[in-house]
């Protein structure tokens, strides 16, 4: 007997050009373990129904910072350039503690999941305090999320020429040892794995190329994968032109990240030859296409790292600067963006459901269990639900219909077999104590800076 069956399955995705109708799923030991047509149901302990609804496998998110929904829309800081907007922000954040990382990634994963995310990394590089990633993991356990945090970094700060205040920056060894003692602790490199870390100092404005390089040494030595912004913003160019005489992705190959263990949020501003080189060293990028445009410093050409073969995952960024975490609207907004730089049959409504699973399940490394729900692999799915009115006249391609169609939002989500969001309401333990507590610290800290 099965663990999980979803049944009345109108549309099922299974991965990019492989769809079934009228379908059911099987799940057993958090394993896709049969799928099939109506009429062919098997048994299981637990059965939902997907009312119909399109099912897809779990959106993952490749970049994200959690702790900036703590400053949301914040008013002074909302419509300056990226480094305006960092300086003005960078004051509040060094009031972060543990139970201020842990309410805001207990509400980011809660909003990942109503969204249809079922796996996230988060990329939290200010650390004025320690422990702050143990806080996230302690979360995203209490909600039962695949997460894979990121060690950030910053140890560049404005008195040593970076952008960032001392106050959350530290010194190269004490970024390390943190590092290597949450690799020892909590990295799972089993199948299957419900906790993964990576390692992320910021940028390169914000740390030195020492850390980088040290940093680089420690991915080989624990195969563990690494991540940072990368040419994201044309001020970011001219930091690196002057300090280092080179531009950032010469920076990036020359402090040796330029390996298939790399994936990098954003960019936005290679040259064509940086392009080919990255590609062919086998370095993903993290695609943001709505931080990229309230920002407004460019984005990602995805058509163009796709023909070189690039490996393209979704990600919503920073809860300040997207200041939302659907990847729903993501994935729509990356088709939106897609065809609005390289015409109508530039991207599809495939293409941009594609790079929100197997493109991010490649660019984690992960892409032999993720991003897909063939037999075998983890069950992370999501069943979509539109109102009806929002879908009156589209009869003929659920898929294109999911991203042009909407607003979405997950009916159903499934997290390693497990019923996270059941007839679209959150089945997670603690929630409005959360919310309640998220307002307070929030409160407090724009509150505290503002005086």
């Amino acid at each position: 007997m099965h663990d999980l069956l979803v049944r009345d399955i109108g549309y099922l995705v299974l991965e990019p050009g492989s769809e079934i109708a009228d379908a059911w799923l099987a799940i057993s030991a958090g394993r896709v373990a049969a799928v099939g047509t109506r009429g062919t149901e098997p048994v299981a302990q637990q059965t939902v129904s997907a009312g119909q609804r399109t099912v897809t496998p779990g959106l993952i998110n490749t970049h994200h910072h959690m702790y900036q929904n703590l400053t949301r829309s914040y008013g002074p800081a909302v419509n300056g350039s990226l480094f305006d907007w960092l300086t003005g922000l960078y004051p509040i954040w060094e009031n972060l503690d543990e139970e201020a990382v842990y309410v805001s990634t207990y509400v980011g994963l809660a909003e990942l999941l109503l969204g249809g995310c079922t796996t996230s990394t988060d990329h939290l590089y200010v650390h004025p305090r320690p422990n702050l990633i143990d806080a996230q993991v302690r979360a995203a356990r209490d909600i039962g999320f695949r997460f894979y945090p990121t060690r950030g970094s910053m140890s560049l700060s404005v008195e040593d020429g970076g952008l960032p205040p001392a106050r959350v920056t530290q010194d190269a060894d004490t970024i390390l040892a943190d590092s290597q003692r949450l690799i020892d602790t909590y990295h799972d490199p089993e199948p299957g794995a419900m906790t993964r870390i990576a390692l992320a100092p910021c940028s390169p404005f914000s740390v030195d190329d020492a850390l980088m390089r040290r940093t680089a040494e420690l991915s080989e030595r624990t195969g563990v994968r690494l991540h940072t912004h990368l040419a994201e913003d044309l001020d970011e160019h001219t930091y690196c032109t002057e300090r280092y005489g080179r531009t950032p992705v010469e920076h990036f190959e020359d402090v040796g990240w330029a390996g298939n263990r790399s994936w990098v949020a954003h960019f936005i501003h290679p040259s064509d030859s940086e392009t080919r080189r990255l590609a062919s060293a086998g370095v993903g990028v993290a695609h943001c296409p709505s931080s990229n445009m309230l920002i407004g410093s460019g984005t990602a050409r995805v058509a163009a790292l796709h023909s070189e073969g690039m490996a393209v995952g979704l990600g919503c960024d920073g809860s300040a600067s997207t200041d939302h975490a659907s990847l729903w609207l993501e994935a729509r907004t990356a088709l939106l963006l897609g065809r609005f730089i390289g015409g109508p049959t530039s991207m599809t409504a495939r293409d941009a459901l594609g790079i929100a699973t197997v493109g991010s399940a490649r660019c984690l490394g992960w892409d032999d269990e993720l991003g897909r729900l063939t037999p075998g692999s983890v069950a992370d799915l999501v069943a979509w639900h539109m109102d009806p009115v929002s879908l009156a006249g589209a009869h003929t391609d659920p898929v294109e219909a999911l991203l042009r169609c909407g607003p979405a939002r997950a009916w159903i989500t499934v997290v390693n077999g497990r019923v996270l969001v059941e007839s679209g309401e959150l089945r997670v333990a603690g929630l409005a104590d959360a919310l309640v507590e998220h307002r307070r610290i929030s409160t407090r800290m724009q509150h505290s800076f503002a005086h």
